[in-house]
């Protein structure tokens, strides 16, 4: 939770309201791990780690939710920690890229990007 005001800058966290200024405590973490479990198994939102490019070092997370929106199939929303800044907008295209050619959507809220 170090990067706070950098995730809460990102295109995609308009509202302000996530993450919490405070940061979340361990218990509210894990609430919010299980909820995206419990979303991937329904099929109703996919959640991704993002690992540093050469280590197992998380940087940040991606998340697919589908919509039934007319002007979009899934809101994409993306975010890297403040000392990966420099690969905020390459994750986030390639993870349009990815979007494009491997999942079955065609039209992306990309959430500003």
């Amino acid at each position: 939770m170090s990067s706070i005001d950098h995730i809460r800058s990102t295109p995609g966290y308009p509202d302000g309201n996530w993450p919490p200024p405070g940061g979340m405590t361990l218990d509210d973490n894990l609430a919010d791990l299980r909820r995206h479990a419990d979303d991937f198994a329904r099929g109703v939102g996919f959640t991704f780690t993002v690992l540093a490019p050469d280590s197992s070092r998380v940087i940040g997370c991606v998340y697919l939710y589908p919509t039934s929106s007319e002007e979009s199939d899934v809101t994409v929303q993306s975010w890297v920690s403040a000392d990966s800044a420099d690969l905020d907008v390459p994750l986030a295209d390639a993870v349009a890229r990815w979007l494009a050619t491997d999942w079955p959507w065609e039209r992306m809220d990309r959430c500003g990007r």
